[in-house]
């Protein structure tokens, strides 16, 4: 069979840029817990839908997305929550020259499972495609899926380096605001399917101030010391008058 190179873009293209959402989750998610296992669950996800997706073919068009995309928001919503707390008390503990990793604070379980849903949905989201250019081209649509892992992977590798240099608070604070962004999104796409993905640009910049704001509002103790030095200006000052 010859290869078909519009079907072969078009899964390329589908497939980078649904698995890149779910790499960019996992890169965050090691770069904050320091555990490789994160990228294994992942793919995991993706296996466990793509796989099926090619023996199963249009079949997997008739599995209930809409249910799919509110389990998975769910569960990265109340991660994304539990880590906007996290980052909160990174960043106090920080000022007291301390910190506490996400492993620390957030069950391993938890952090798996939000990289397992990442890497699931997305996975069939590009699936859906997938699945609909088969009969057009079996082989250039598995060689345009190929093509597109191996993009992500390498693209995976190369910044996986460069995300541990970031400073823990700020890596919690970018994850939140990212499991939060998809969570919302997948919310809102599952009632409007013709959502498009730049959604989650606006998304993630509106939710990754509002986590930094919150992380970074001065606690009461802060502000009870900031009156109270307030106060020792004022008196001493007013001892030498």
């Amino acid at each position: 069979m010859a290869i078909d190179f519009a079907v072969l873009l078009a899964a390329l293209g589908i497939t980078t840029l649904e698995l890149v959402e779910a790499a960019a989750v996992a890169v965050a998610l090691y770069g904050d817990s320091h555990k490789s296992a994160v990228f294994g669950y992942v793919s995991l996800g993706i296996i466990l839908v793509l796989f099926p997706a090619f023996l199963l073919g249009r079949a997997i068009a008739f599995l209930p997305i809409i249910a799919i995309r509110f389990i998975g928001g769910g569960l990265l919503l109340y991660f994304g929550i539990r880590l906007i707390r996290s980052a909160r008390r990174s960043v106090l503990r920080a000022k007291n020259a301390g910190s506490v990793s996400l492993s620390q604070e957030v069950p391993e379980k938890g952090i798996f499972y939000a990289g397992f849903s990442v890497g699931a949905i997305e996975a069939f989201e590009a699936a859906i495609v997938l699945v609909g250019l088969l009969p057009d081209n079996y082989l250039s649509t598995t060689v345009g899926l190929i093509g597109g892992i191996v993009i992500v992977i390498v693209a995976t590798y190369l910044l996986r380096s460069q995300v541990r240099k970031v400073k823990q608070a700020n890596m919690k604070v970018f994850v939140s605001a990212l499991l939060l962004s998809f969570a919302v999104f997948w919310f809102v796409e599952a009632v409007i399917p013709t959502l498009t993905d730049l959604v989650l640009i606006p998304l993630f910049i509106a939710f990754a101030l509002i986590v930094h704001w919150i992380a970074n509002r001065p606690s009461k103790a802060q502000v009870f010391s900031g009156i109270s030095r307030g106060k020792e200006g004022i008196s001493k000052a007013e001892g030498w008058e």
